[in-house]
C-alpha cells in the first residue's frame, strides 16, 4: 500500500472509534479532498498521522482536533487507560490506586475530563472528578487532601485558545508534584499499548466516579487564606486593586480566599472575569504577552488603582502591575524574577524571625505565620529554590540569610521536589509560598501574599516599587531580559542550538566569555537538559534553550551590580543587558 493509501486507512480507522461528532465531521472532510488529491489536505493529514503527542513530564499539550497528534477524545482515552494500567501495575497487593481529576474552562476540557473518569473507573480505579472547573492548584492539592495516588489536570494553561492538554501528578512519596522522568517514559509506555490494542471504544467504562466534596474546595481556601499574615486592624492599608481573570478559571477561587482572609474584594475587569474557551478580548491568553494585561491597565487607570493582579486562564500563574508615569499604559507589569525576588525575601526574614524567636522545632513553610504544617527539626535545611533560568537575586538572599539555594532544570515538577523548600519560583511567573499546603506553582496563594506584602508595605508608607530599591540597595541590583524566538519550523530551533555548540561565541556584546556549560551531559547540580549557560567575564550570565510548551527559542540574560549607589548600579545593570540583548540577537537571528 502506498503512504498516502496508509494515511487514508489510518485515518479512516480513527473516524470510527472517535466519540467526538465534531472531530470527527472534520477528519471526514480532511480525509475526502486529501483523497480528492488536495495536497494541502494531504499534508495536514500526514501531519497529524505520522506522529502522536508525546506523553513526557508536561503530559499532553497541542491543539484540539483529530488524529493522534493532537489533543482529542480519543488521545486522552488512551493516556487515561494508559495511566490506569500503570497506576495499577505498581499499586501494592490489595491496594486500590485512586485518581483526582480537575478541569478548567478551556474547550472540551470538561468531556476530557469526564471521559477520564469514567475510563478510570471502568478500569477499577477509584476516580474523583472536581465538582466544576477550577484552579490548577486545586488538584495537586486535592492530591494530597484526599491522599490519592495521583491527580489529573486538564489544562493547555496560557496556550492558544484551541490548545488543550494533560497534567499528571502523583501522590504519596511525590506529595501531589507533576511527575518527572522516567515516570512520563513509563506512563507513555502503557500509553502506547492501549493505543496498539484496538479501539477506544472497546474501552471499560463506568460511571462509577464520585464527585468531590464541597469540603475540599473549602479546606484549599482555609488553608491559602492563611498565608496572610496581616492582621484585620492593617489589612485595610491594601492599595486600591484590579483583578483580571484572563478569561480564566481563577476569580471564584481567588474572591473566596481574599474574603475569608479579610481583604477588601478588587475591581475586576468584567470582560474577562469569567471562564470563556474563546479567550475574546486577547489575542494570546498569557499575562506576559505585549498587550495581555490592556483592559485591566484601563480599569486600573479610570479607577486609580495603585495595583493589577492577574492569573493566566488556569490561575497557576500570577502576574502584577504597579503605576509606572514612564510607561504609555501608565503601569508596568512587574517580572516573574522581580515579585520572586520580593516574595522570597519576604519568606526569608519570617522564617528567620522565627527562628530568632525559638521556634526551631516548628519551622513553617511560607511566609504564613498559620495554616502551615510544623516541620520536624530532623528535616532538610531551609531552601530557597530557582529553576536555573531564573535570576541569581535568590541566591543573594539565601546567602544573606543563611538558607540554603538550589537552582533546578525548568519546570515546577523540579522546583516544587527540592528538599526543605519554603520558596521556590521560576521566571515565567510561577511561584509557591506555601510548599506544605501545594507542590505546584499557584497563583492564587501567590497573589495572596503579594497582596499582604503590598498591604504590609503600604502600612508605613512604601509601595512595591520602594521595597525593589530596598532589596537592590540591600542585595546588590539585578537585572533580566528575555528574548523569545517564536518559529513555525521547530528545526530552526535545532540549528540554532547545534551552531551555538559547535561554534561557540568568544565575544558577545563586547564582553568576553569566560565559559560555556552544555547542560546536555548534565552537570554536578542539574541531571541533563537542552540549555546551554554562558558565563560571562563581567559575571553575567546567559542561558538558552528550547521551550519545553512552545514553539520558541529562549534565550535568558541576567546581570547584577553591587558597586556604588542605587542608581549607578541600575545604570551598570541596564548597559551590560543592553550590550549582552543585542549581541545574543545577532547570534540567534
Amino acid at each position: 500500500m502506498s503512504a498516502r493509501g496508509e494515511l487514508s486507512t489510518a485515518a479512516h480507522d480513527w473516524i470510527a472509534q472517535d466519540p467526538d461528532e465534531e472531530t470527527r465531521a472534520e477528519l471526514t472532510a480532511l480525509v475526502a479532498a486529501a483523497e480528492g488529491d488536495d495536497e494541502q489536505a494531504v499534508s495536514e493529514l500526514a501531519d497529524r498521522f505520522d506522529g502522536r503527542l508525546t506523553f513526557g513530564t508536561a503530559g499532553l499539550r497541542g491543539a484540539i482536533a483529530a488524529g493522534p497528534n493532537r489533543m482529542n477524545r480519543v488521545l486522552v482515552a488512551q493516556a487515561a487507560r494508559g495511566l490506569a494500567e500503570y497506576l495499577l501495575e505498581r499499586a501494592a497487593p490489595g491496594e486500590t490506586p485512586s485518581v483526582v481529576i480537575g478541569y478548567d474552562g478551556r474547550k472540551n476540557s470538561d468531556v476530557f475530563a469526564r471521559d477520564s473518569a469514567e475510563l478510570f473507573a471502568g478500569a477499577g480505579l477509584r476516580a474523583v472528578l472536581l465538582p466544576r472547573m477550577l484552579p490548577t492548584p486545586l488538584v495537586a492539592f486535592a492530591v494530597r487532601h484526599l491522599d490519592a495516588t495521583a491527580g489529573v489536570m486538564v489544562t493547555a494553561s496560557h496556550n492558544p485558545p484551541n490548545d488543550n492538554g494533560y497534567k499528571v501528578y502523583l501522590g504519596g512519596a511525590d506529595r501531589g508534584s507533576q511527575i518527572v522522568s522516567p515516570v512520563d517514559e513509563e506512563i507513555e509506555a502503557h500509553i502506547l499499548r492501549v493505543a496498539a490494542r484496538g479501539s477506544v471504544a472497546e474501552l471499560t467504562r463506568s460511571e462509577g466516579y464520585e464527585l468531590a466534596p464541597e469540603s475540599v474546595f473549602e479546606a484549599y481556601v482555609a488553608e491559602t487564606a492563611a498565608v496572610c499574615w496581616l492582621p484585620a486592624a492593617e489589612i485595610g492599608a491594601q492599595p486600591r486593586t484590579v483583578y483580571t481573570a484572563m478569561h480564566g478559571v481563577g476569580w471564584e477561587t481567588l474572591a473566596r480566599v481574599l474574603g475569608r482572609a479579610g481583604f477588601i474584594e478588587p475591581d475586576v475587569v468584567a470582560s474577562q472575569i469569567m471562564p470563556d474557551a474563546r479567550f475574546p478580548t486577547v489575542s494570546f491568553p498569557n499575562p506576559e504577552e505585549p498587550g495581555a494585561l490592556d483592559l485591566a491597565f484601563a480599569e486600573a487607570r479610570s479607577g486609580g488603582a495603585q495595583l493589577v493582579i492577574a492569573n493566566d486562564p488556569d490561575a497557576d500563574r500570577l502576574a502584577i502591575a504597579v503605576p509606572d508615569s514612564g510607561s504609555a499604559s501608565g503601569f508596568r507589569r512587574l517580572s516573574g524574577n522581580e515579585v520572586g525576588a520580593l516574595l522570597g525575601w519576604r519568606v526569608a526574614e519570617a522564617h528567620a524571625a522565627r527562628m530568632r524567636d525559638g521556634e526551631r522545632d516548628t519551622r513553617r513553610a511560607g511566609p504564613a505565620t498559620a495554616g502551615s504544617r510544623a516541620v520536624p527539626s530532623a528535616a532538610p535545611p531551609a531552601t530557597l529554590a530557582t529553576s536555573c533560568v531564573s535570576s541569581p537575586a535568590l541566591a543573594a538572599v539565601a546567602a544573606a540569610y543563611g538558607l540554603r539555594f538550589q537552582e533546578t532544570l525548568t519546570g515546577f515538577k523540579w522546583v516544587s521536589r527540592v528538599p526543605g523548600l519554603i520558596f521556590g519560583y521560576e521566571e515565567a511567573l510561577g511561584y509557591l509560598v506555601n510548599p506544605d499546603t501545594v507542590r505546584d506553582k499557584d497563583g492564587i496563594s501567590a497573589a495572596v501574599a503579594l497582596l499582604t506584602l503590598a498591604s504590609d508595605l503600604a502600612v508605613d508608607g512604601y509601595t512595591l516599587l520602594d521595597q525593589l530599591d530596598r532589596f537592590s540597595e540591600r542585595f546588590g541590583h539585578f537585572g533580566s531580559v528575555q528574548i523569545a524566538l517564536r518559529v513555525t519550523d521547530l528545526s530552526l530551533i535545532d540549528t540554532v542550538m547545534k551552531r551555538l555548540r559547535s561554534t561557540p561565541p568568544t565575544n558577545i556584546g563586547g564582553v568576553q566569555v569566560a565559559g560555556i556549560d552544555d547542560l546536555a551531559g548534565g552537570s554536578a547540580e542539574l541531571p541533563p537538559s537542552d540549555i546551554l549557560r554562558i558565563r560571562m567575564a563581567d559575571g553575567s550570565r546567559i542561558m538558552v534553550r528550547p521551550s519545553g510548551t512552545e514553539p520558541k527559542l529562549k534565550v535568558y540574560l541576567d546581570a547584577s551590580s553591587s558597586a556604588g549607589k542605587l542608581d549607578k548600579r541600575k545604570k551598570t545593570v541596564a548597559a551590560r543587558l543592553a550590550a549582552l540583548e543585542a549581541g545574543m540577537r545577532e547570534l540567534v537571528s
